[in-house]
């Protein structure tokens, strides 16, 4: 049982993640278009290497730093202050993204492979969200850190990643004309998830 909830944990914590509209996303959902679904997997495979990297990274984390309430509260304190001054910079500050998948001149097989690492690595969010959902669903019983829960938790990410990647691939064509419009306002889905964890970390604080 708990190996089965560890891997629902991961698929709908994934799926809350990377719901959103992003570039790994759209990228995806271009190259489709353009190039035909099987380059679009091939690219989402080469994303879904470093997810599964990344996660790893985090669960591991999120492991050493269990029962240790220190250290728990002080990274509720870091986390606190990250995530405001994320909130800020994407509401705030930061520019409306530029960045066109179609702009992209990669063809080959290969090239898509490398090309999802590559935008998948740039992508700084997984590790800590996976680290701060980890240590809540623990310090509540959900979960236990345990090699194969750790692995079935990964394996839910990323197949929970891949469910949403796909979803975008095919589903694309009937939201097109509204991906102008949703990477414009990319920075201000992102900054809404970065202050809706701010705030679950405020209250958290609070209440020790």
């Amino acid at each position: 049982m708990a190996i089965a909830m560890a891997l629902l944990w991961g698929l709908f914590l994934s799926a809350i993640g990377i719901s959103l509209p992003g570039l790994i996303n759209m990228t995806a959902a271009k190259i489709s278009v353009r190039d035909g679904r099987s380059r679009a997997l091939i690219f989402v495979a080469g994303a879904l290497v470093i997810i599964f990297i990344q996660t790893y990274i985090a669960v591991a984390f999120a492991k050493l730093i269990n029962g240790r309430p220190d250290l728990i509260f002080m990274l509720q304190e870091i986390g606190l202050v990250v995530f405001t001054l994320l909130t800020i910079f994407f509401l705030f500050i930061a520019k409306k993204p530029k960045v066109k998948a179609e702009d992209t001149k990669v063809r080959t097989k290969v090239g898509r492979f490398f090309l999802g690492m590559l935008l998948s690595a740039l992508n700084f969010f997984p590790i800590p969200y996976f680290v701060f959902v980890s240590v809540t669903l623990a310090n509540n019983g959900h979960i236990e850190f345990a090699p194969l829960n750790n692995f079935m938790f990964v394996m839910g990410v990323v197949i929970g990643s891949f469910a949403v990647f796909y979803l975008y691939i095919i589903f694309f064509k009937r939201i097109e004309h509204k991906t102008d419009w949703m990477m414009r306002n990319m920075n201000y889905f992102l900054g809404s998830v970065t202050g809706l964890v701010a705030i679950v970390n405020l209250i958290k604080i609070l209440r020790n």
